[in-house]
């Protein structure tokens, strides 16, 4: 198998952190040269950030001689001038070099290779001067359908020493961390149990639900292992200085204990934790370590109630693990188990026929779910920023029309998708059937006043539609369905201010909050296409619910409003917005709610000076005018737009929209620089008249959006237009110039790059229906015939492969109960085999699908085999 994953050297690694947690647990990043980045253990990210000198370090020694001792990290990267630091200790920053914490001063190894491939991160360090190559891999657990053990709040770290010599050498892997709290009262303690040797760094100052309290560990299963429950306390750089010493010499540790009531004195306490092992000739050897954490108590700390005492509530993860030194245990109690299923993930991943660059987009991605822009609530529930700052959630609310396009954890985690459906259903339904799309903590907080989101509103409407079939679950649907049907009628409400379609023609008229963060007026395809897959899902729940009469007017809805926009939205080339900009009236009909700008739709999108109305699309050819036909093509919802215009609308897209910025006059957000290419957010071709004021971010190029159109390219047949756009993103992403598992928009880790996940359902033609038993595959491209792809829903993961004459269905994990299995080959034969378990089914061939009279359920280690002539 090819594993696909992408090997990042010198320059390469300047901007690499990659995520180490669990799903809202937190995580730390591993840098590109090996450094402990990114602290985000605390609830709240924490970008550019260190721990004091938390550190690896590998030594040496034979015959009672030291022969190297080395801090396990590469070249610290330029610039060394020293990073500005505002508030920070004096005679330290720009003006200073390096910080001494970088350790970039100390012996270290002059190559290292950065291996990625998610969620599995590999270096190799070498130095002329060490004996033998120190290899150091990483990881978190990420088990599809196991929400719980990839939600551990630790990094896993493996290091594996071979010796090259003719003797026996004498190894010694230590591991540093410092306490990162600094207060009074701190506890260092050393624990033996079960053969784990931890040390557990705290604080006896504050109380158990304080949001300040908490704790770390470090731990190690080994033989041999000493340790320092502090390092040396002194002024100046007396610390680093003595346990250098320590370290850098032949033998062990010596412990070194301090009393909670000794105050520190200038510096962050650290404590060291080191495996020691001979390894004779040619003999190689891991040593495995866990850096665990317990940061229980969580508080809005990003937007707190007004006049009111911030509410603290404990995360998942408090609830599993009773301190840092439990899932330290459990983690390396548990190793092979997590590390076999979590390998056994990205073996199936990565076994996907596609190209290369395509795998790298949709592993990559996945490492938003480890990043501290998502919290797990106290039972469990997901909550999502849009993304992070540097030290807070940006945009905070789980945003409905943001994490539309996060197409990852609905397939790979549904329990936890559900999660945010039952959340937003819950919380932000407002009365007469208006739905705020950002979620306000504590839960049970009142829904914020916003004007209600078109795309976020509706988007809600097709995500349940979409997890009720991947996950079967009748009963969750029932409890939800009176707010789904309320949400899809506000359109037409006499309660919605906004008027969406207060004719109740099936198309969008009215003022149109959306992702864009301001308004459209006036019939566009992009909100109304929404609308349209909203009203087809909604009439197909309708059935399931026996409301025949809900459903055949949602569907005569959505038939007239179908037609509607294909005849008169469609330019010959693309889609557009029916508005006249010089119309000041528009505005007047609208002028109510609020939106980012203000309270008055007149001030707000008047331009005095040129007489139009702004940010709008009006003649543009805006990225996600056909996005309503991405989402029905992976929910299995069918056509809602003609799928020639819909065709053509996409090729200008990527004629018109897909472009070097070289010569771009981007007054927006700057995520694409110099000869960097991407598919921008809106053009008006020649011919056309450019609003004065476009539409908001129109010259940017944001990685989710563009996702979204490549997967849809790739759909409809453009492959190769698809696959160019994705390696435009990952070709901005490469480790120089940005972190490649770290894609921007508002904030950096940005749930709306989880676009790229669809980019696998794309090339494979998934489909499912756990209602019906139903799944098929229908791949874009097959070399001779030849295709094979991981897949994922409610109930088992696994991997499908398919040649000339035949197929497999292998269940990895879980399980998978068929009725329906369909594949387009089985169109238009007479007759196939069916394999299960050693015995040949009974089926029925018909239109390219397969049915079983007697449904089968497949369990993990199990797989049908399907031949045909």
């Amino acid at each position: 198998m090819e594993t696909m994953s992408k090997t990042y050297r010198g320059n390469q690694t300047r901007e690499i952190s990659f995520p180490l947690g669990g799903i809202g647990s937190g995580s730390i990043g591993l840098a590109g040269n090996g450094r402990l980045v990114d602290w985000e253990i605390f609830n709240s990210p924490n970008k550019r950030s260190f721990s004091g000198f938390s550190h690896i370090a590998v030594k040496a020694e034979a015959d009672g001689k030291l022969m190297d001792a080395r801090v396990l990290q590469g070249d610290y990267p330029a610039p060394y001038m020293g990073e500005p630091i505002r508030g920070g200790a004096m005679h330290s920053g720009y003006g200073f070099g390096p910080e001494s914490n970088t350790l970039a001063g100390m012996a270290h190894f002059r190559q290292v290779e950065f291996e990625g491939a998610f969620p599995f991160a590999k270096l190799a360090f070498t130095d002329e001067r060490f004996p033998g190559q120190v290899n150091l891999t990483a990881f978190n657990p990420f088990i599809p359908l196991n929400d719980k053990d990839s939600s551990i709040p630790c990094a896993m770290f493996e290091v594996e020493l071979e010796n090259p010599l003719p003797h026996p050498v004498t190894y010694t892997v230590a591991f540093t961390a410092c306490n990162p709290k600094p207060t009074e009262q701190i506890v260092h303690a050393y624990h033996f149990a079960e053969g784990v040797h931890s040390l557990k760094l705290g604080s006896a100052q504050y109380a158990e639900d304080d949001p300040r309290f908490g704790d770390i560990t470090l731990a190690v299963q080994e033989e041999t292992v000493s340790y320092q429950e502090f390092w040396y306390r002194g002024g100046w750089f007396d610390n680093l200085e003595m346990y250098w010493r320590d370290f850098a010499k032949p033998g062990m540790l010596t412990n070194r204990n301090y009393l909670p009531e000794q105050p520190p004195q200038r510096h962050q306490d650290n404590a060291t934790l080191a495996a020691h092992m001979e390894l004779a000739q040619g003999e190689r050897r891991k040593v495995r370590f866990v850096l665990s954490w317990n940061f229980p108590n969580v508080i809005n700390h990003w937007n707190p109630e007004p006049a009111v005492q911030p509410t603290a509530w404990r995360n998942y993860y408090a609830g599993l693990f009773l301190d840092s030194l439990a899932s330290a245990q459990y983690a390396l109690r548990e190793w092979e188990r997590l590390e076999v299923a979590t390998r056994d993930f990205q073996t199936a991943l990565f076994s996907t026929t596609v190209p290369p660059v395509i795998m790298e987009a949709v592993s990559a991605n996945l490492s938003v779910l480890k990043s501290a822009a998502c919290l797990r609530l106290t039972d469990g529930s997901f909550y999502g920023f849009e993304g992070c700052i540097e030290d807070v959630g940006c945009c905070e609310g789980s945003c409905t029309h943001v994490w539309n396009y996060a197409y990852a954890l609905p397939f790979l985690f549904p329990s936890l998708e559900r999660s945010m459906r039952s959340l937003d259903f819950r919380y932000n339904y407002r009365e007469g059937g208006s739905m705020a799309f950002r979620l306000m903590l504590p839960v049970g907080r009142e829904p914020e006043p916003f004007r209600a989101c078109v795309d976020g509103q509706m988007g809600g409407v097709i995500k349940a539609y979409r997890d009720w079939k991947i996950s079967g679950d009748h009963d969750w649907l029932a409890s939800h369905w009176d707010v789904i049907k309320q949400s899809i009628e506000y359109a037409w409400s006499e309660e919605n201010p906004d008027g969406w379609d207060a004719d109740k023609d099936g198309v969008l008229e009215g003022r149109q909050h959306h992702t864009l963060d301001m308004e459209l007026f006036g019939p566009n395809a992009w909100l109304s296409g929404f609308y349209l897959a909203a009203l087809k899902a909604g009439a197909e729940m309708a059935e399931h619910f026996g409301e025949a009469e809900r459903a055949i007017e949602y569907r005569a809805l959505f038939a007239k409003g179908k037609a509607w926009v294909d005849e008169h939205l469609f330019n010959g080339s693309y889609y557009t917005q029916r508005l006249d900009l010089s119309d000041r009236r528009v505005l007047e009909i609208y002028d109510n709610g609020e939106s980012l700008a203000g309270d008055n739709a007149v001030a707000d999108y008047w331009n005095e000076e040129t007489g139009e109305i702004k940010y709008q699309i009006g003649d543009g050819c805006v990225i996600d005018q056909v996005i309503a036909q991405w989402h029905a093509n992976l929910c299995g919802l069918g056509e809602i737009f003609d799928p020639a215009k819909t065709q053509a609308a996409l090729r200008s897209l990527y004629a018109d929209n897909f472009r070097s910025m070289r010569d771009e006059a981007n007054a927006w957000r700057l995520f694409s620089l110099n000869d960097e290419a991407g598919l921008v957010i809106c053009t008006w071709p020649e011919g056309t008249q450019r609003p004065a004021v476009p539409l908001t971010y129109a010259s940017e190029t944001m990685t989710g959006f563009e996702y979204q159109a490549a997967s849809h390219m790739i759909q409809e047949g453009m492959i190769e237009e698809g696959v160019a756009i994705v390696s435009a993103i990952r070709d901005r992403y490469d480790g120089e110039k940005r972190n490649p598992w770290n894609e921007m928009e508002c904030g950096s880790n940005y749930a709306r790059s989880m676009a790229s996940y669809s980019l696998l359902l794309s090339f494979s033609g998934f489909e499912y229906d756990l209602n019906r038993g139903m799944i098929g595959f229908a791949p874009v491209r097959a070399e001779n015939g030849k295709f094979r792809t991981f897949w994922s829903i409610g109930s088992g993961w696994g991997v499908f492969e398919q040649h000339s004459s035949g197929a497999e269905l292998q269940v990895l994990a879980g399980h998978l109960t068929l009725n329906v299995f369909k594949l387009p080959q089985l169109s238009g034969i007479d007759r196939c085999r069916a394999v299960y378990q050693g015995g040949e089914q009974s089926s029925v061939l018909l239109e390219g699908a397969l049915i079983f009279p007697n449904p089968i359920t497949i369990q993990a280690g199990q797989s049908l085999r399907v031949t045909w002539e």
